[in-house]
């Protein structure tokens, strides 16, 4: 009790108490709970039983400085799926694959269930244990596709983005993370490689423009190049703005190293 601003675990039993008996929290708000970096926080996301609705004249009289609170039901929420914490809320399996069929656009379902595996906090495997669960979940394709190639070693969305546009081109897939010892004997791990025509690719993202990134990239580059491989580097918004630009760089590496498409 008090007159001061709710902090965000009062946030959070607000939601869920004056939504009812049997509501938890879901979606990107129980997995953010659960660990979970770079998810909205905003507004906050809570299911109910599918048998009952949230009281509306509660939710509009909750306090001024509460976040908006979106209401879903669920018609299959075994207890599996739930997990016991103050709040109650789901697991971070299902609250991931909740959060890609809630999310506004395909890059940011795709984004939830990728910062959930890279960030340890989840393995495709439960993922796709709780799709196995929910027969009409929204974007079930999406989801099962890209936890696919999550399991095949793409951890970020632009390494996802990557595996999706060879395909779309017609070219063979990469083997994706790939573990290779340096010159020195140190781990270093391919973003993508074509191990039967040696060819790596580099997929930058923002941080790879800091000096020491760039710096320990360049040592990278270097140590694969001086053993005979070709490299090649993106950065991840060309794979995403201009695919088709990236696929043709792609094929006449794959080409020159010995490749032919099939038929």
């Amino acid at each position: 009790m008090g007159n001061g601003r709710l902090t965000r675990d009062q946030q959070l039993w607000v939601a869920v108490l004056a939504t009812g008996p049997g509501a938890v929290l879901a979606g990107p708000t129980a997995a953010a709970e659960a660990g979970v970096r770079g998810l909205r926080r905003e507004p906050l996301h809570v299911l109910v039983p599918a048998h009952r609705r949230a009281g509306r004249t509660v939710l509009g009289r909750l306090p001024i400085d509460m976040p908006a609170v979106v209401v879903h039901r669920a018609s299959v929420l075994p207890p599996a799926h739930l997990q016991l914490a103050r709040p109650p809320r789901t697991t971070t399996a299902r609250a991931l694959v909740d959060a890609a069929g809630w999310a506004r656009t395909v890059d940011q379902a795709q984004a939830a269930l990728a910062a959930g595996c890279q960030q340890r906090r989840v393995t495709p495997a439960e993922l796709s244990a709780v799709l196995d669960a929910l027969p009409r979940a929204r974007r079930r394709a999406l989801i099962r596709q890209t936890v696919a190639d999550i399991a095949g070693g793409a951890e970020a969305l632009s390494e996802i983005d990557f595996v999706r546009l060879c395909r779309r081109h017609g070219l063979p897939a990469p083997h994706l993370q790939q573990r290779r010892a340096d010159a020195s004997g140190r781990t270093r791990w391919l973003d993508a490689y074509w191990r039967e025509w040696g060819l790596h690719v580099e997929i930058d993202g923002a941080h790879h423009m800091d000096v020491r990134h760039w710096a320990a990239d360049m040592r990278r580059q270097n140590d694969v190049w001086t053993s005979g491989d070709r490299v090649l580097r993106f950065p991840a918004w060309l794979i995403r703005a201009r695919p088709t630009e990236v696929a043709d760089s792609l094929r006449r590496a794959l080409t020159a190293a010995g490749w032919r498409p099939e038929g």
